[in-house]
């Protein structure tokens, strides 16, 4: 039989009670009791340390906390609260009290209200999805820029064109963008898919443009098929496309940049061989002048009428280099020829009261500019003629000047005439005739000065084109010509002719003409015989983007 040493109390040196019994209660005092194991009386480990890790039971027990204790730390094990790897409870909550997991019926809470619940960098969910919306960023964009899968943004583009680039697609992406401030239809915004992605099944690696005003779309990455999915949007039929450009021959041919502009100072044909699309180019800029009319002849006569103006800024060259009369809608173009008529200058007048001859029109792109009125003579029985720009009246005639802009279009294409002087001194004269910018000047007091014509950008003519005029860096089309006094007056003080090609009055003898390809209208003549000068044919200018 093993030995046995049986006592009641153990003390320690200082005689302070380490175990200590009374009746059945034993009691163990000491401050510190140090083990790498407890047991319990049938040998079964219910506490034990190996190295850093210490375990709570055996593999078989249930280890319970009573419903008022708070476990802190970091507490690991395969068997906690039940049997498994599974921990079982109705809610988990901070240190703080606060909730992060709770459980009421079938509905599971994660976090608490004013709580924000993130996942972590590199992290990603599954199964929870989106409810079919976006957050939006209220700072609205107003440049080039990503989008993000899950926001929304609005999109000011009253400063110009502006892209946004979709994020690489992902099944159940969504992205939306709407127009800030319905700018639109002045200044697109373009949405370009990322690498081969697509739009409502169009092109890889293709764009769509919203250019209505007002216009939104949402957008959801469907699939490798379809790829971004237009669901709300005022035009759900738009399909991303690889950006094309206008392919075309004919007349004189210059690079500008991304432009290519065609010259025509006569007869010919654009020939489209590719019509490109709005992504690319499509729509063509023009410039279209007619000839102008001739002056009229022997002295206080009035100057020839300009040709008239017409032309285009849908590509959008800035102020002040582009013309007021501008249309800002181009020509659509398909894959055709398209025939060049240039006009001529009308022949100035041969005798005292016969107006100018009118000069011809110039059409292109189903656009057409109306020639010059010619210029009439004193006291003539005939009016000065209308036309593009009208005619400059005759001294004794004041109410015979040419009307302009005729037939009417908008913008106009010119201006009236100048009447001539109602009275018969030698220093009364013929009107000027109309300019595309400025009506022709009346012949009192003074002599008529012809109106200027306008202006296209030096982007869109060269250096040798038209005339200065006086917007700097710019080249005019379309002046009238002036009107002159009696041949007996001295100084002659003849008429100017406009800015754009506009023929002066004669100092003395017949007219001069009016600049070949400007339009301009001839100048009256001062002298008896003597004829008026002829107007200056016209010309043809087509510009369009041929490259990014």
């Amino acid at each position: 039989m093993a030995s046995k040493i049986k006592v009641d109390n153990i003390t320690d040196q200082d005689n302070n009670a380490v175990i200590s019994r009374c009746g059945s209660t034993h009691t163990v005092t000491a401050e510190v009791y140090k083990a790498d194991t407890i047991k319990d009386t049938s040998d079964n480990t219910y506490l034990a340390k190996c190295g850093t890790a210490i375990t709570l039971g055996g593999g078989s027990d249930t280890t319970t906390v009573p419903g008022a204790a708070v476990v802190t730390g970091n507490v690991t094990g395969a068997n906690l609260i039940s049997s498994g790897n599974v921990v079982k409870s109705n809610a988990y909550q901070a240190s703080d009290g606060g909730s992060i997991i709770s459980q009421s019926g079938t509905t599971i809470t994660i976090g608490a209200s004013g709580d924000t619940v993130s996942l972590a960098s590199g992290a990603s969910q599954s199964g929870f999805g989106r409810s079919g919306s976006v957050d939006w960023e209220t700072t609205a964009k107003t440049g080039d820029f990503t989008a993000s899968n899950g926001e929304g943004y609005f999109v000011n583009t009253s400063s110009g064109d502006i892209t946004m680039t979709l994020p690489a697609g992902s099944a159940g992406a969504i992205v939306a963008a709407q127009d800030y401030n319905n700018t639109f239809d002045s200044n697109s915004l373009t949405i370009q898919a990322a690498g081969s992605n697509k739009i409502n099944g169009g092109s890889g690696g293709g764009k769509i443009v919203l250019n209505t005003e007002g216009e939104g779309v949402t957008l959801v990455y469907v699939d490798d098929t379809i790829g971004w999915r237009s669901i709300e949007q005022s035009v759900f039929t738009d399909q991303s496309v690889t950006a094309e450009y206008i392919v075309a021959t004919g007349g004189t041919i210059t690079t500008c940049g991304d432009f290519k502009v065609h010259r025509f100072t006569g007869p010919g044909t654009f020939t489209v061989s590719a019509a490109g699309n709005a992504c690319g180019s499509n729509q063509v800029d023009y410039l279209v002048v007619a000839g102008g009319g001739g002056g009229a002849g022997r002295d206080v006569s009035g100057g020839g009428g300009a040709g008239g103006f017409r032309t285009s800024n849908f590509w959008g060259l800035p102020s002040p280099t582009t013309s007021p009369l501008a249309n800002p809608t181009g020509v659509v173009v398909s894959a055709t020829g398209y025939p060049i008529a240039v006009g001529g200058g009308g022949g100035g007048a041969t005798c005292q009261a016969g107006p100018g001859s009118p000069g011809s029109n110039s059409s292109a792109l189903g656009i057409t500019s109306t020639s010059g009125g010619g210029g009439t003579g004193f006291a003539g029985p005939n009016p000065a003629q209308p036309g593009g720009s009208g005619g400059g009246g005759g001294r004794c005639s004041p109410s015979k000047f040419g009307s302009g802009n005729t037939p009417p279009v908008s913008p106009p294409q010119g201006n009236p005439g100048g009447s001539g002087a109602p009275g018969s001194g030698n220093a009364d004269g013929g009107g000027g005739g109309g300019g595309a910018g400025v009506a022709g000047s009346p012949g009192n007091p003074g002599t008529g000065n012809g109106g200027d014509g306008s202006f296209i950008s030096p982007s869109f003519a060269t250096p040798g084109e038209g005339t200065p005029g006086p917007v700097g860096s710019t080249r005019y089309f379309a002046g009238g010509g002036g009107g002159t006094q009696h041949r007996n007056q001295n100084p002659a003080n003849p008429g100017d002719g406009g800015a754009g090609g506009g023929g002066e009055g004669a100092p003395s003898g017949p007219g001069p003409n009016g600049v070949t390809n400007t339009g301009g209208g001839g100048g009256a003549s001062r002298g008896a015989p003597a004829n008026g000068g002829s107007g200056g044919s016209g010309m043809v200018i087509i510009r369009y983007k041929f490259q990014n």
